[in-house]
This record gives structure tokens, sequence and C-alpha cells, in this order.
């Protein structure tokens, strides 16, 4: 598997019934003024949306916002349709408000890491410069 072409691209995708999305817009800008291209897909997503879109937008990560409680449930199944369709090369990373003792588990199934309120948006920018692809032009 080869390194892409151009600034990483991230989806940033709200699943499930939470309505509040301040949050999610803000790591979306984040990471667009770090120069990486975001789609942001609003509120309301299903896993299955979530992931149709990260796959037609050739994403290189997924970033899921959830503070209804459904965290493992909701971040499994994109997990688990990430793999079924063959786009586990697409990283998962997620935040908001997502109990300590659910941090492990979460990441046993397959979510690179989680953000917890509190987080800055200067360490989750570095965190996916430092863990998604990097992009061709960073030649060592």
């Amino acid at each position: 598997m080869g390194v892409a072409a151009g600034p990483i691209r991230v989806v940033v995708a709200k699943p499930g019934l939470d309505g509040h999305d301040r949050g999610a817009k803000v790591i979306a800008r984040a990471l667009r003024d770090a120069g990486m291209e975001v789609i942001y897909t609003g509120l309301h997503q299903t896993p299955e949306q979530i992931v149709d879109t990260a796959i037609q937008e050739d994403a290189d990560a997924i970033g899921l916002s959830i503070l209804s409680g459904a965290h493992n449930t909701l971040f499994a199944a994109v997990i688990d349709l990430l793999k079924e369709r063959e786009a586990e090369d697409i990283l998962v990373f997620g935040g908001g408000i997502i109990p300590e003792e659910d941090i492990a588990p979460l990441k046993e199934k397959g979510v690179a890491e989680i953000f917890t309120p509190g987080a800055t948006t200067t360490a989750i920018v570095e965190w996916v410069r430092e863990n998604v692809r990097q992009p061709a032009a960073s030649g060592g």
C-alpha cells in the first residue's frame, strides 16, 4: 500500500441521536486550519452513512463525536462496517463524553484514540498528524 498524495482527509461525524455538534465543528475547523481536508457529515448519522461517506470520500480517518452515551454501540458499529467493507485502513478516533472505564474496551475493539473533554485542539491535530498517513511531500 503506497502513501497517497495530498492532504490528510478526515470525515468528522456525529453518530446517533445526539444533537450537540459544537465540539465536532470545533475539531473539524481545527483540522481544516491545520491543512487537512475535512468532510463534516452533520448530525444524526447512522454508522452506515458514516462509513459510506468515508469510503466515497477516500478518507484516511473518521473522527466520531458523541455525547449521548451510545459510544460503545455506535463506535463498534462503525469499526465492524469498515471491516465488512474491507476499509480497515481508515483510522477511527473519537471524542466526547466517554467514561474512563469505556476507553480501553473501545481501543480493544479498534478505535485508535479517544479524546475526552479538556483535550486541546492542538493535541488532537498533532495526534492525527502522527497517526494518520503522512502526505507524500514529507520525505526524509
